[in-house]
């Protein structure tokens, strides 16, 4: 009995679009940004947009006339309806006005039949049976995202037209406005124009040793992105939630995290408290800490996040605490780090939005008398250094040498206390170098080392 269904489509509604581009060719505009050909049910509308769009790619008028050439040229004009089947449509819509409202009909009853379409190919999946469930699951979530995104599928494109889209987005000539392109700033002067920001699409690596401050500093990218109304999406697979909030508290109130924790605050603290509360709880920060979480669930999630309420960034802590598909032990564990690695850099381009990972390095810079981070430092696998589009390492001095070590080696010099450097070590788009930022570790913060003064904590 399903089989007797047809599948959803609004023959008036394709055949309006025909007569109000007939009307006015200028019209077309106004639905090219979302209807394609083949949303068309019936062939012979779906021809006739096709030659539309043939006339509008060649610069010529657009009417019942040149639409009528352009299908005798395709040898389509007999088999549309000739010219009369032209000034029929004409003679049923009265106006060209309600062009995109027609468009809109035709783009749902095709969105509804590419469902239909969908679920027959999960079903497929299904039917299938393969062993490995989170790579069914994965294929299914992305026959569904590719209806949704509007992009099933991307092949091949003349370098010409990726060289019209970046001219047709001259920043220049862009909104100002406009956010949904645009770099997201880090917050840290140095840093961002090293970067350029932190550029869509990329995959970030932030990688330290134990205790050096990687997650201190993401969460700082993190509140820094959502102060200027980026919306930012945070997967904490380390730390719980309420850790995250008191971190973030501690660094916007400037009181000393260990006091927040035991509640010891005098009435001064407690006024910064409160007002640091009211700002942190108006930015668009999500948080999930589920301990374990796979690939799969973190795409999906994000995914359905940006659907809901937009999402420009996410923040990853950390890499090497994300669950493999295999789950047969250490032996894998390269193959796996690789696997995650090529997912986190395929969720920044899916979502075109920056992708933070934070990212364990070896005990290998322990053991060398340079405790300077180096890209073969990257723990588990190389292929986290090869997907990246940038690798940023924190290397603090004071935590590997003393003063007195210090003066030592480095005669004349001063002891680096409190001082950071953010060395970018792999850079895809521009060049390599290093920055230096002050810590205030007490209040879980790191700042550009010319805007703190130590005389007086400053609000960033």
């Amino acid at each position: 009995m399903l089989a007797d269904r047809l599948p959803p489509h609004d023959i008036r509604a394709e055949e309006s679009v025909i007569a109000s581009l007939l009307i006015d060719g200028e019209t077309l505009g106004q639905v090219t940004s979302f209807l394609l050909p083949e949303d068309f049910y019936r062939e012979r509308n779906r021809w006739c947009y096709e030659a539309c769009l043939e006339l509008f790619n060649r610069g010529e008028a657009i009417n019942q006339v040149t639409v009528a050439h352009e299908l005798e040229a395709r040898k389509r004009i007999d088999e549309v309806g000739g010219s009369a089947f032209l000034s029929h449509v004409i003679s049923a819509v009265p106006t060209s006005v309600h062009i995109e409202h027609y468009g809109r009909l035709v783009h749902r009853t095709a969105t509804m039949r590419r469902l239909i379409s969908a679920a027959d190919d999960i079903a497929d999946i299904g039917y299938q049976d393969d062993p490995d469930v989170d790579n069914a699951l994965s294929q299914a979530e992305n026959v569904l995202f590719g209806i949704r995104s509007g992009q099933a599928s991307r092949d091949f494109t003349p370098i010409r037209e990726v060289f019209d889209a970046y001219l047709e987005n001259d920043p220049a000539l862009a909104d100002p406005t406009d956010l949904s392109n645009q770099p997201i700033m880090s917050g840290f002067r140095d840093l961002d124009r090293l970067l350029g920001g932190l550029q869509r699409s990329d995959m970030l690596v932030l990688a330290a040793r134990p205790s050096i401050g990687k997650s201190t500093v993401a969460l700082n990218l993190a509140r820094n992105a959502a102060a200027t109304g980026m919306i930012v999406g945070i997967f904490s697979l380390e730390m719980g939630r309420e850790q995250i909030a008191l971190r973030l508290l501690s660094a916007e109130s400037q009181v000393d995290t260990h006091r927040l924790r035991m509640r010891l605050t005098g009435e001064t603290e407690d006024a910064r408290i409160a007002d640091a509360i009211g700002h942190l709880s108006d930015l668009p920060i999500w948080v999930d800490d589920t301990a374990l979480q796979t690939v799969v669930e973190i795409r999906s999630k994000a995914r359905r996040l940006q659907m809901e309420h937009g999402l420009d960034m996410v923040v990853v802590d950390y890499m090497q605490l994300i669950e493999g598909r295999s789950g047969r032990g250490d032996a894998n564990r390269v193959q796996e780090v690789s696997e995650i690695s090529r997912s986190m850099k395929g969720l920044a381009r899916d979502l075109n939005i920056p992708v933070i990972a934070i990212s364990q390095l070896s005990r290998a810079i322990e053991q060398r008398t340079q405790h300077r981070p180096q890209l073969s430092d990257l723990r588990d696998s190389g292929s986290i250094e090869q997907d990246a589009d940038v690798v940023m390492f924190i290397h603090r001095e004071d935590k590997y040498t003393n003063e007195d070590e210090w003066a030592r080696t480095n005669p004349g010099q001063p002891y680096p206390h409190n001082l950071a450097e953010i060395i970018v070590a792999k850079h895809r788009h521009g060049p390599t170098d290093s920055v230096t930022l002050a810590v205030q570790d007490q209040f879980a913060r790191f700042v550009d080392a010319a805007r703190l003064v130590a005389s007086t904590p400053e609000r960033v």
